[in-house]
């Protein structure tokens, strides 16, 4: 399978390329921002799609904000958005979590205060969020431990207090099967721009909390066709006619290929061109299926395919 480079399209490609889509899911980090950075053009594209009447939907693997604070960041960088185009993981796990939790049960996070906080807002009983650290020797903190007895539920986001004692809870918590185990993403870890350093991403919890309890989680962000569940029950989505933006394969392009939508990697962020041109020679389905149909230098490429070039 080949990847078609936006850059090089002609006058006729540009045009249909814009006119194949009416909806357009786009990551963020990586692809309109890297970090607190607004990355070239990102504001004038996703503005313009929307003045364009082609829906838009922020879809994030990030769950350490919440809706209000994602929307906070939006609005100051310049992106027209509203709370119903913001779709975060920490949003989709207190969803689900919602849609499948006995009400008499509380959830374990493992977890961001964002977290809680969207829990809180759907009214969903829950505790764990916050420092849990290892105060004492192993055997005393074991001997010590108390297990909640109300537990019907494990979230595992991105905590920053990750610690021994919290996947020594987890874990005892899954040991009853009928807890539900469920993960906000699975993005193993961050290059750091600019340094040799890796940042471990919320997959890297998630793994150890799985290897520990031998148990699968239920994955609520990319690629997870939960997401476009949850767009289609409240917006006209026609997957034919929707384009996934993004900057790692393995999430962003896989949800696109899961869910029938076109799919376009910006070279902004994780994966490069050359991750491309390998997997598109692989005899490999599976890394077969990373390869984007379209690929671009980076968001501001799409500017030179609007009916009149922003």
């Amino acid at each position: 399978m080949s990847s078609t480079c936006i850059d090089t399209l002609s006058a006729e490609g540009r045009r249909e390329f814009y006119n194949s889509f009416d909806t357009v899911l786009t990551d963020c980090d990586g692809v309109l921002w890297l970090l607190n950075n607004t990355l070239p053009g990102a504001t004038e594209v996703m503005n313009g799609f929307k003045a364009d009447n082609k829906k838009v939907f922020f879809v994030t693997n990030n769950s350490t904000k919440s809706h209000v604070q994602f929307l906070e960041k939006f609005h100051s960088l310049g992106f027209q958005a509203s709370a119903n185009e913001v779709v975060s993981t920490s949003f989709l796990a207190a969803k689900y979590v919602k849609a499948n939790l006995d009400p008499a049960k509380r959830v374990y996070v493992i977890g961001s205060p964002a977290i809680a906080c969207e829990l809180d807002a759907l009214n969903v009983k829950h505790f764990g969020v916050g420092e849990d650290y290892l105060k004492t020797s192993v055997p005393t903190f074991v001997e010590n431990i108390k297990l909640e007895p109300d537990v019907g539920a494990v979230l595992v986001g991105f905590d920053e207090h990750f610690s021994y004692p919290k996947l020594f809870r987890a874990a005892s918590y899954l040991k009853d099967p009928s807890v539900l185990f469920v993960a906000t993403n699975t993005d193993e870890s961050f290059p750091v721009a600019g340094t040799n350093l890796i940042m471990p991403g919320t997959g890297s919890l998630v793994c150890a909390v799985k290897t520990c309890a031998g148990r699968d989680p239920f994955v609520v962000g990319k690629p997870s066709s939960y997401i476009c569940n949850v767009l289609m029950e409240s917006n006209k989505i026609d997957p034919s006619r929707t384009i996934m933006i993004g900057d790692r394969c393995n999430t962003d392009i896989l949800l696109g290929k899961r869910c029938g939508f076109k799919t376009l990697l910006v070279l902004t962020g994780v994966n490069t061109q050359k991750n491309i041109e390998e997997w598109s020679k692989s005899d490999d389905p599976k890394l077969q299926e990373l390869v984007p149909d379209f690929y671009a230098q980076g968001i501001n490429s799409l500017k030179a395919t609007f009916p009149v070039p922003l």
